[in-house]
């Protein structure tokens, strides 16, 4: 599956980003693990759209059921215990959520998964950084990222863009630059090969 293939290029980090509540990739969570940090998977998981019940703090059956799709579609062993690599996992769909959701929240749904697929087509151009950490943190890369927009909590729709993203679908054909046209300053974008438009964004190569 696709999904694999580009969730597999969000190399290991030893830290996060996320606000509260955060994983902690210290932690082996499974049936009967219970607190904050099972809550913070739960919301997770249930904004990616793994999950679909109440959100309790109570790594239940129906976390586990959750947790086992989820590491299915991503290429893990699907045990259904969300352990450090299933937590990393977890927390690069957060900060790639969060770019969407700052970069691209007035957009229409496609729009949203553009910048998804920005966000992926740089992990694997030699251009940029291989870690998801190090693309979104690159100077003047996001600007969500620099005005404080990346640290609100990204809706549902910001997160399915992601995991759609991460299953294939690039609307930008490839593109690893994107800009607004009516408020972009830097002649530079200006000169990048366009590919195609999308609600207020240009892509570009």
């Amino acid at each position: 599956m696709k999904i694999v293939k580009r969730i597999a290029v969000l190399v290991v980090m030893g830290f996060t980003l996320v606000a509260t509540p955060s994983l902690s990739y210290a932690q082996m969570l499974g049936k009967g693990s219970t607190g904050r940090e099972v809550t913070a998977l739960q919301h997770t998981m249930k904004n990616a759209g793994y999950f679909h019940g109440p959100v309790t703090g109570y790594f239940g059956p129906l976390t586990k059921n959750s947790v086992t799709n989820f590491q299915q579609a991503a290429g893990l062993v699907p045990d259904g215990v969300a352990g450090p690599k299933t937590l990393r996992k977890l927390n690069d769909l957060d900060i790639m959520a969060r770019v969407v959701n700052g970069e691209a929240r007035g957009e229409s749904y496609i729009g949203k998964v553009a910048v998804a697929a920005v966000i992926l087509n740089r992990l694997e151009d030699r251009r940029f950084p291989k870690d998801a950490y190090r693309v979104v943190n690159q100077t003047n890369a996001f600007t969500a990222v620099h005005d404080g927009q990346y640290n609100l909590s990204p809706g549902p729709d910001s997160y399915r863009a992601v995991v759609d993203a991460l299953k294939g679908w690039d609307p930008t054909y490839g593109s690893v630059f994107y800009y607004n046209p009516n408020t972009a300053t830097n002649q530079w974008i200006f000169k990048r090969q366009s590919v195609t438009r999308i609600g207020n964004h240009i892509f570009a190569k």
